[in-house]
């Protein structure tokens, strides 16, 4: 496998202010139609799944109804809560925007193609840098600003507790994130979007580089904050989260970056793992496959099809806890990371110091995969042992309680006595009981005809 260098491998030189406005205004639009789109697509699929027939009303199918949908949010009433921060409530969303249309300027849609009706030939890519990769990231972490700010400046308890939500989740999942593409800058030997489609001419990341590609994806959904990871915005204990205060444009704003977002992780993901533009076998076959505007086509059917997991996950999937979101993040997603990126790390330095066979660094690598797990795994079970005593120290002895003490019918914790002050009815005592005390879990089964 040939090093490619740290550069950008795209030619921009025939490149002049209207070409680049162009690709400006198309990125923009294709981001917007997308967005359109895709919420069509998901409540149609959605409805599917729920056996129910789902938007088909305003034009044909309902594929206007996204359309109509962002009418009415723009005449909708712009209301601004009196204890809110008013300029930064109005400048959250436009962060949050900004940030999802920047950071897509540097994904390849196609190779260099001829501008029609012009001599102009260009690559179908806005721009591209030797740290394009960690452009996005950058991009995409400004954009949680937005979201932070909005929790913050709405004076409201529901969307600050979002708004640290979102926060801790970024954070969590993105060094999950930053670890998963850690590999693929070692395969590639760069960080260049334009070198890293053309790295995989003969085989695509996704085979060699599998592991990184399932914690890309799994991270990639929680930093998106999309179901089954949408904690930011659980309506069952935080209403709306950060943009519960929210209406009209701006709450329009905060919905077009999360769309956004889910095209562009789904692009980053296509084009680092799953070749980007270059088309699959066996229509690789085909010499101009992967030549002209063709590589667009299968740019986007590989695009839509992370659209369509994101909308099956959400049909399918019911809400983590924020605890187990955040203790499978830190547990199992982070050291998974690191011990895949310590075992590429190995077998690169074996690949281009040393003389080895590729079945022996295949060889090598399986092996350095099994001793990491097993080491991970006893790891995990001196931890699990260790809470499980530190819980068994901490329990106390059962205590009576009193359901009606706080003029509420309160039920007894397991292994509680439970003693009825008042009440319309009298619980007879258990045999073995004070009189009008009745243990949970053993006499109170009797009591009701246990």
């Amino acid at each position: 496998m040939s090093f490619l260098a740290d550069n950008p491998t795209a030619d921009f030189s025939q490149d002049n202010g209207w070409v680049v406005l162009g690709k400006a205004v198309f990125v923009f639009v294709f981001l917007v139609v997308t967005t359109l789109v895709m919420i069509w697509a998901e409540r149609r699929v959605v409805a599917r799944m729920q056996s129910r027939p789902g938007p088909n009303r305003v034009g044909p199918f309902g594929l206007l109804q996204s359309l109509a949908d962002g009418i009415k949010l723009a005449l909708k009433e712009d209301i601004i809560p009196k204890a809110a921060d008013r300029v930064v409530f109005i400048i959250a969303p436009i962060i949050s925007a900004t940030a999802a249309f920047v950071a897509f300027a540097v994904i390849p849609f196609g190779p260099r193609a001829r501008i029609p009706f012009t001599d102009i030939v260009t690559p179908l890519q806005l721009t591209d840098l030797s740290v394009a990769v960690l452009f996005v990231l950058a991009v995409g972490a400004v954009g949680v600003y937005g979201i932070v700010l909005a929790g913050w400046s709405s004076g409201s308890t529901y969307p600050l507790l979002g708004a640290l939500r979102s926060s801790a989740q970024v954070i969590s999942y993105e060094i999950a994130m930053g670890l998963a593409l850690v590999s693929v800058f070692l395969w590639s030997s760069s960080m260049a979007t334009s070198a890293i489609v053309d790295a995989q001419r003969s085989v695509w990341w996704v085979l060699p580089l599998f592991p990184s590609f399932v914690i890309y994806c799994i991270a990639m959904v929680g930093e998106t904050n999309r179901a089954p990871f949408d904690l930011p915005e659980a309506e069952g204990e935080l209403v709306g989260g950060f943009h519960t205060e929210y209406s009209s444009l701006k709450f329009a704003l905060f919905f077009l970056a999360e769309y956004i977002n889910m095209v562009t992780v789904s692009a980053l993901a296509t084009t680092l793992f799953l070749g980007g533009w270059r088309a699959p076998w066996p229509i690789s076959i085909w010499p101009e496959a992967n030549h002209g505007w063709w590589p667009v086509l299968w740019f986007m059917i590989k695009l839509w099809g992370f659209l369509f997991v994101f909308i099956w996950l959400r049909g399918t999937l019911p809400r983590l806890r924020y605890d187990q979101f955040m203790r499978f993040g830190w547990k199992r997603l982070i050291p998974a990371a690191l011990i895949w990126v310590v075992a590429v790390s190995g077998v690169r330095a074996a690949q281009q110091f040393g003389h080895y066979t590729a079945r022996e660094r295949i060889t090598g690598l399986a092996g350095l995969v099994v001793i990491a797990a097993v080491l991970y795994l006893a790891a995990e079970a001196i931890w699990s042992r260790r809470e499980a005593r530190e819980e068994a120290a901490a329990q106390t002895e059962p205590a009576e309680v009193d359901p009606f003490a706080g003029g509420y019918p309160v039920p007894p914790l397991p292994g509680q006595t439970m003693r009825r002050s008042s009440g319309p009815l009298a619980v007879e005592a258990a045999a073995d009981a004070p009189a009008g005390a009745v243990t949970a879990g053993s006499a109170v089964e009797e009591v009701h005809g246990g």
